[in-house]
């Protein structure tokens, strides 16, 4: 938790890209962070975790409305994400739909055929097809 007249130490993004290169190479955080000058090992952690999620984008600064930082492809992934659900719940309900109307068609098929062979029953004087 930040303490009364504490000063945040901020680090370009060289800084941050550089510092995850020499992660990758194998370099330990205490050395990277003596090299550097990174007052807190923690933020190499960080910044590793979003590295490893995100990419470079992960590693920009997003406070405020920056437009040119907009990660466009990750964006169209989400869209094509977005649209592929869609079209399964779509399929999945067209599905159900015709379902329902072939088993009401059917079901209803059935009760005429009950109701008529019950009329022909309950009534075999008026049945002419016996004649």
């Amino acid at each position: 938790m930040a303490k009364k007249g504490q000063k945040f130490v901020t680090y370009s993004f060289e800084t941050k890209k550089k510092a995850i290169e020499m992660r990758l190479q194998g370099m330990t955080k205490q050395k990277v962070a003596e090299v550097l000058g990174i007052e807190d090992i923690t933020r190499l952690k960080v910044w590793m975790r979003r590295y490893k999620q995100m990419g470079e984008y992960g590693l920009m600064d997003h406070r405020g409305k920056r437009k040119e930082y907009v990660d466009e492809d990750r964006y169209v992934r989400r869209l094509e994400m977005e649209n592929a659900v869609l079209k399964k719940w779509l399929a999945i309900t067209k599905a159900e739909v015709y379902q329902r109307s072939i088993g009401s068609s059917t079901s209803s098929v059935k009760a005429l055929a009950s109701q008529s062979s019950v009329k022909k029953s309950a009534f075999p004087e008026a049945d002419t097809t016996h004649m």
